[in-house]
């Protein structure tokens, strides 16, 4: 239904740059100029859907590309000439706290020479969430003059209030969510509104507001993500025979393949007044309530599909008595990505949590990335820093646009004082999760996104951003961090949180990722300043919190924290010689959510305890990989048994995703944006595992298996990029190492070879640089 008409033209730069616009506007010959209109009650109620129309004639179809610029808030649907073009346009409110952001559509395709009709239905949300800032009107802007084309939005166009939206009783939506429930009356239907020959004589010319930039909708962002991706219109694999004719008020449950983002609809033959919901078994997911949709019927056959999606892996038809059903299907939409990546291996445990990983963050992509799917839809930081590397193994690379439009946003929203907080784009929240902030702006948050994708023109856009909220922290006498409380001092979900050793080791972290940033930058004072301050930081550490055998703070009396010792290592500050206590501790505690056990099993596999990661991995993931459910969960539980109100649908859980790939597998960039490849597995007791990630570059494959002594790795990457192998010891004595089939390591030795360069060995591997291409490497 042409959504994939609706693109991304953007390259980094433009993408790094549409944070700092000054306001677009457009305008053509004969001083023909594209404004904002409006309906002229200039009702702001929340929850309105508004019709603007317009008729237009083409003496001739101009060649090449026709894009129109299109924004409204919040939402809207286009047609031309009777065609959906855009099926869900739009992207919630904003780019920083005052602006919109705008689509670029290509009309091109459904134009014809004569009479045109281009027609667009607008959902104005008209409230706040955690999502979406509301501008308090609602509003159409469309410019298209490209090749010719005389289209811009001003009053010639026509406009309504489409009378069969309105609200629903309650329950509504919990107040984090700024979609309202939709009602739909079929009674109040107006017809083929966006069909040729409709006649709109009774509705009103709409009404001028002004150019871009203009109040309230501000300065114009172009959209930075690519429009979503429409799978089309499916039936259930296990629906009811049709017809169905309903004696007694029935509910039908349906299957969906999987954890979805849906837009249910259905085909009836009922008498007037009957009432029809839809919604998901996911309603009261996150334990507050979600979105839902009724219809109120006319008389005869009608169908209809909802145009807000909701997601689950069941949907509900509440079908009164009376009602005949013909037909039931949904239509699947989502992020325009690619799922590219893929993990196996010879326990089907792992491969199963690599799989419901990918669908966990895939159901957690649309305008933002959200923490779920239900209960909030917000772009929580802490959840987007283990999303973003998770999809650099899963995707391929349309969704580093997702990344960049958070991390733009996120310093884009910063506020005068330099302290920044998500989630953002927001109207109803606004306080800071000092932990969070320092992850997302440090070596796993803004330092991570650029290292696998090398774009430097974002790390310049946001560096003054990260310098001036670094700036806000201060250090005490003792050499340590002066713990800020913000808004919300949360360091994680769950018990036994050390929050001081928290505080200094995220600090530690942000203070490694800003001075990569700086150094890349040549910022030289700024690098130094970094590495001086955290030095003095990781001394002081452990004087003050190493007891002899675990970290803790002066008068924190929980159970031992393994997340903070998790931490310690991941930041460097806990000496080698202490890894065997700290692995003591993390096979001991188990404290840690599914947002920070990622941390804690990477720690592991970074101390070369890899059998143990993956026991732990499978302890604590073992009920969600036996569950029926595709996706993962926000806690070890569901609803009261999980944290945070318990979603089973939690992006943050997916860390595995990323362990699996990039450690066990052994994929990971050597180099910023896999310029330079590192294939160094981790396989602990794995006799087998192949994975691959989609660069920029190109694929790269590995694969990896054992028998015996001898262990075999073979690699695929693109032309061009220099390869960094690691060879892993596993215990035993290599006599010969071969590269397709030429020694190229012996008794101790490196062996001359065409392809094959000696850099190094360490305790636990043997390190050659490569030629680009395919090769296999063997030792025994």
């Amino acid at each position: 239904m042409a959504i994939k008409r609706l693109i991304v033209s953007c390259s980094l730069i433009c993408a790094a740059l549409a944070a700092f616009f000054t306001g677009l506007s457009c305008s053509g010959e004969n001083g023909i100029e594209a404004k904002w209109i409006v309906h002229p009650a200039e009702d702001t109620i929340a929850n309105q859907w508004l019709v603007f129309r317009k008729t237009f004639v083409l003496d001739e179809i101009p060649s090449g590309e026709l894009m129109a610029d299109v924004a409204t808030d919040s939402k809207y649907w286009l047609f031309i000439n009777g065609e959906m073009v855009v099926f869900e346009g739009g992207l919630k409110r904003g780019p920083n706290p005052d602006d919109t952001y705008m689509d670029r559509v290509d009309t091109g395709p459904s134009l014809r020479q004569g009479e045109n009709v281009i027609a667009v239905l607008v959902w104005f949300f008209g409230k706040d969430g955690f999502s979406h800032k509301n501008s308090g009107l609602p509003g159409l802007y469309l410019c298209a003059l490209e090749g010719g084309l005389p289209l811009v939005s001003d009053s010639t166009w026509k406009v309504t209030v489409h009378p069969s939206f309105g609200e629903t009783g309650e329950p509504y939506p919990n107040y984090r969510l700024p979609e309202s429930n939709i009602h739909y009356d079929a009674r109040d239907d107006i017809g083929e509104w966006f069909a040729a020959g409709y006649d709109d004589s009774e509705w009103h010319r709409a009404v001028e507001k002004g150019v871009p930039p203009v109040a309230p909708w501000n300065n114009l962002a172009e959209r930075p993500i690519p429009g979503w991706k429409d799978y089309g219109i499916s039936r259930y694999d296990t629906a009811p025979r049709f017809p169905v004719t309903v004696t007694n008020d029935t509910v039908i449950i349906v299957p969906l393949p999987y954890n979805a983002q849906v837009t249910p609809g259905f085909r009836i033959v009922a008498p007037e007044g009957k009432r029809v919901v839809i919604l998901t078994d996911n309603y009261f997911g996150g334990s507050a309530y979600n979105v839902r949709t009724e219809y109120i019927t006319r008389q005869g056959e009608q169908d209809f599909e909802t145009p807000g999606w909701m997601n689950g892996h069941y949907v509900h038809y509440e079908i009164p008595a009376g009602v005949e059903v013909h037909d039931l299907f949904y239509r699947e939409t989502g992020y325009n990505t690619e799922f590219t990546g893929y993990f196996n291996s010879d326990d089907p445990f792992y491969d199963l949590l690599w799989k419901k990983s990918v669908r966990s963050l895939y159901i957690n992509m649309r305008d933002t990335y959200m923490d779920c799917p239900d209960r909030e839809r917000a772009q929580w930081w802490g959840d987007v820093i283990l999303q973003l590397e998770q999809s650099f193994y899963a995707f391929d690379r349309e969704s580093d646009h997702l990344a960049r439009k958070g991390i733009l946003e996120l310093i884009n929203w910063q506020r005068a004082d330099s302290t920044i907080y998500s989630p953002v784009p927001s109207g109803n929240w606004d306080n800071e999760l000092p932990m969070q902030m320092l992850a997302s702006i440090g070596y796993y948050g803004f330092w991570n996104y650029y290292y696998y994708t090398g774009d430097t023109v974002t790390v310049e856009a946001v560096y003054p951003g990260v310098r001036s909220y670094l700036h806000v922290w201060e250090k005490g006498e003792n050499g340590l961090v002066v713990e800020r409380p913000g808004g919300w001092t949360w360091g994680d979900w769950g018990d036994n949180r050390d929050m001081t050793l928290l505080f200094n080791l995220w600090y530690s972290l942000a203070l490694q990722g800003f001075e990569n940033m700086a150094f890349l930058l040549g910022h030289d004072s700024d690098a130094q300043w970094a590495a001086s301050t955290n030095e003095s930081l990781a001394e002081n550490f452990r004087n003050a919190f190493w007891t002899g055998n675990e970290y803790r703070s002066p008068g924190y009396n929980g159970e031992t924290d393994d997340r903070a010792h998790a931490l310690a290592v991941l930041a460097g500050v806990a000496p080698v010689e202490d890894y065997g206590l700290i692995r003591d501790v993390l096979m001991r505690e188990y404290h840690a959510s599914p947002y920070m056990e990622k941390y804690v099993l990477e720690s592991l596999i970074r101390m070369g305890f890899v059998d143990d990661a993956l026991q732990r991995m499978k302890e604590r993931f073992g009920p969600m990989v036996e569950s029926e459910l595709t996706t993962l969960w926000e806690g070890w539980g569901i609803g009261a048994a999980g944290f945070g109100g318990g979603t089973y649908n939690h992006g943050w859980s997916g860390g595995p995703l990323t362990l699996l790939s990039r450690y066990i597998a052994g994929i990971a960039p050597a180099a910023p944006g896999f310029s330079e490849i590192l294939f160094k597995p981790h396989p602990g007791h794995l006799q087998k595992a192949e994975a691959n990630s989609v660069t920029n570059y190109g694929e790269i494959r590995v694969r990896f298996s054992r028998e015996g002594n001898s262990f075999v790795q073979e690699i695929s990457s693109p032309e061009g990029r220099r390869l960094l192998a690691g060879v892993p010891l596993l215990n035993r004595e290599i006599i010969r190492v071969t590269l397709d089939d030429l020694v190229i390591w012996e008794n101790g030795s490196a062996i001359d070879h065409p392809d094959a360069e000696f850099s190094g060995r360490d305790n636990d591997y043997i390190y050659f640089a490569l030629t680009s291409g395919n090769h296999i490497i063997h030792s025994y």
